[in-house]
């Protein structure tokens, strides 16, 4: 029984997959007809099989449903904030900028460094970080980005400027004259 009814379904897929007859005439009028019924006068139209196209085999996704992505690697990280070579007077905080294109990665952090010692305690600073107290002199800042696992995924140049603060020995101060 399954036996016929397996070669009956095959054969009905057969001879739809064939393709039906169709039939062209034209009338009195001079219009065209196309029919699968036969008629007078009509010829047998010869179709084409229908052209289809195969996309192929769709990507796996990865089995971890927690892991994102891959993201663009950064083509570029800068210090925004301060500028080479600016100079800042008689300030008390000043705030270190960090640029990256493209913007910073879930899961990336920034680490930035103020004369060659890491700020925040070791800890990931954010593209941002406010330096209060602000020592006078010449000092050099520079930023790294980091990945979750710790790789350096950037790094910026070192950017170097300059503090003045008001002495209280200058005999021109006009906090406390001499």
């Amino acid at each position: 029984m399954r036996t016929l009814l397996f070669t009956l379904i095959s054969l009905a897929a057969a001879v739809a997959l064939a393709g039906p007859t169709i039939y062209k005439w034209v009338d009195d009028a001079g219009v065209v007809h196309y029919s699968d019924q036969p008629h007078a006068n009509a010829q047998k139209v010869t179709v084409d099989a229908p052209q289809t196209y195969n996309a192929g085999a769709l990507p796996q996704l990865q089995d971890n449903p927690g892991s994102a992505p891959a993201a663009a690697p950064y083509t570029g990280c800068a210090i925004a904030q301060p500028l080479e070579q600016q100079d800042f007077s008689n300030v008390d905080a000043l705030t270190i900028a960090v640029r990256t294109e493209p913007q910073l990665h879930p899961g990336d952090q920034v680490f930035i460094t103020l004369d060659g010692a890491l700020l925040n305690g070791g800890s990931a600073t954010g593209p941002t970080f406010t330096v209060s107290p602000v020592d006078r002199g010449t000092h050099t800042v520079q930023a790294v980005v980091r990945d979750a696992t710790g790789a350096v995924q950037c790094q910026t140049s070192t950017v170097t400027f300059n503090v003045r603060q008001t002495s209280i020995r200058n005999p021109s101060n006009p906090i406390r004259p001499h």
